[in-house]
């Protein structure tokens, strides 16, 4: 039977000398395939972000083509597309244009879009790329040109819902500045009604719906920003003149100084609702302290007004204005007509005044303070202010017809002789001589006409009690100029009108100014200025009219 071999212990030495095994480095070549997985991933991703926007832009550039023309059934074209991949999609759009079903202006040479976009600009991720319709959430535009056509094309809507599903790309909203909104007429050659706007938001975006918007207009006289909420759309593609649009709006600190010859700070608030071919507004305007630069009075002035912008001849109608200042109110009804040259508008109205005061009309219109007259006034005018940078005074042009009741001269020296002149008319010299202070009344009617700032009166008629009187004129808005001529028909003879010896030497020449049935036939003058006129006879005026009316007689 064998024996096992006894163990036996190295000795010390023999385990000093023996070799130390190597330990596997195992921990080292995991962390170096870890890095070395980090960089193919990421050469991988690097290739892919460089393979994607290389090849995403031609599918986004067709998206938004494809999109584009199914949703306004038009030619679409597009300058730029650029596609950032290194944060989602950044898309980068210039040179966009939208060709309709018609030339929006076909009198201007070439093809017309029906919508210029500048540039445009976006961000989505990739995964919207795989989803169709692909989700964009805003749109940022700048540059944005509507140009609506001036007639309309009607097509069977029906081909148009069919391939709504077909819309490649949804967008949220879209933001833009720097938005034109061009309504052409349909007068060849005229030009077309614009809209400017500097910012513009839309909400809610799709086909056959309205879209929300938030706007700021620009207007250019006189100077300032609308505010403006609201509704636009559904966009209609085959007639866009036919596009609904509603909302409300405000207009505040506008300075009136931007139009010659008139100042003030004006505000207004109001609505507005129709389609883009005419759109209907309703609203008001204050104007605390509106003035004529020539008086420099300055009145509350307050209208209510409904308008009619049409875009057929780019003209806006006024149906009716409703206006007051002071203690006058007025009513206008009219156009603002769009003048090409010279460049502006031509306001054509017909006013019409049933309760108004004269005083109020002269201190809006001349400079004498307190107004020379005062009592009730109804007027019916016509009135224009052709468009030039001239003065208003100067350019504003009346043609109506007045009657005054009830009038009082503020002047007392005109009041005192008025007076006097009443009681002499009635046989009542003595009276009249004892400056009895009567305040008689007067009444004043007539036609007039203002052009050049100054006011012919080619008929008017005087009455004060026992006084009639017709007689024509003109003065000028400045105070300058004061001539009037005509005759005073009184109901006592010449020689009733004094007292004493006077009388006594009258009475034979009674016959001769006792005509037309008047007891004195007169002729006058009234000549100065507005402030300081100046009453007497007028032989000399009357003989030379006697004269032309024999030359006319003979002829």
């Amino acid at each position: 039977m064998a024996t096992s071999p006894q163990y036996r212990e190295p000795s010390p030495v023999a385990v000093a000398k023996a070799p130390i095994p190597e330990v596997p480095k195992r921990r080292s070549h995991k962390w170096r395939w870890i890095a070395g997985i980090f960089l193919v991933l990421a050469l991988i991703c690097a290739f892919g972000l460089w393979y994607a926007a290389l090849h995403v832009s031609p599918i986004l550039r067709a998206r938004v083509i494809d999109t584009l023309e199914t949703r306004f059934k038009g030619k679409v074209e597009l300058a730029g597309l650029d596609v950032s991949a290194f944060n989602g999609l950044a898309v980068h759009g210039t040179g966009l244009t939208i060709y309709g079903l018609n030339d929006p202006n076909p009198s201007a040479p070439g093809l017309q879009p029906l919508i210029k976009v500048e540039e445009f600009r976006f961000q989505t991720s990739f995964r919207a790329l795989f989803r169709s319709p692909m989700h964009v959430h805003t749109v940022f535009v700048k540059g944005l040109t509507l140009n609506v056509p001036p007639k309309e094309n009607i097509q069977d809507l029906s081909d148009m819902r069919k391939s709504s599903h077909r819309m490649k790309i949804v967008v949220d909203e879209l933001n833009c500045e720097e938005t034109n909104l061009v309504i052409n007429t349909r007068k060849p050659g005229k030009m077309p009604l614009v809209f400017a706007i500097s910012r513009l938001k839309m909400e809610d975006i799709g086909a056959g719906q309205p879209m929300r918007f938030q706007a700021t207009l620009v207007n250019p006289k006189p100077v300032g920003d609308i505010a403006s909420v609201g509704y636009f759309g559904p966009f209609q593609e085959t007639k866009p003149r036919a596009t609904p649009v509603s909302g409300d709006y405000s207009f505040s600190h506008a300075d009136l100084g931007n139009f010659r010859g008139i100042a003030g700070i004006l505000s207004s608030v109001g609505n507005y609702r129709g389609t883009l071919g005419r759109i209907e507004v309703e609203g008001e305007t204050d104007t605390p302290d509106f003035r004529l630069a020539r008086s420099g009075h300055p009145v509350p002035l307050h209208t209510d007004f409904h308008a009619i912008v049409d875009g057929t001849d780019g003209d806006t109608y006024l149906e009716p204005v409703n206006a007051r200042f002071l203690h006058t109110a007025f009513t206008a009804r009219g156009k603002v007509v769009r003048v090409d040259n010279p460049k502006g508008h031509d306001i054509e109205l017909n006013v019409v005044m049933n309760q108004a005061r004269v005083e109020d009309l002269l201190r809006l219109g001349v400079k004498t303070e307190p107004p020379v007259l005062s009592g009730p006034i109804v007027m019916h005018t016509k009135m224009s202010l052709p468009p030039s940078d001239a003065d208003v005074a100067d350019r504003l042009r009346l043609n109506g017809n007045f009657s005054i009741t009830n009038a009082q001269f503020s002047n007392d020296k005109i009041q005192d002789r008025l007076d006097a002149l009443s009681l002499r008319a009635q046989g009542q010299p003595d009276m009249a001589k004892d400056h009895v202070d009567v305040n008689v009344p007067s009444k004043f009617s007539g036609t007039f006409h203002l052009i050049n700032g100054l006011f012919q009166f080619p008929r008017m008629e005087f009455a004060l009690p026992a006084v009639d009187s017709q007689f024509s004129g003109q003065y000028s808005l400045d105070g300058n100029v004061f001539d009037f001529h005509g005759k005073l028909r009184m109901r006592a003879k010449l020689s009733q009108m004094t007292t004493g010896w006077k009388s006594i030497l009258l009475k034979p020449v009674d016959p001769f100014f006792s005509k037309h049935g008047a007891g004195t036939e007169l002729p006058f003058k009234v000549t100065g200025t507005k402030s300081e006129p100046h009453f007497g006879l007028d032989f000399g005026h009357h003989d030379a009219e006697a004269a032309e009316q024999k030359q006319h007689s003979s002829q």
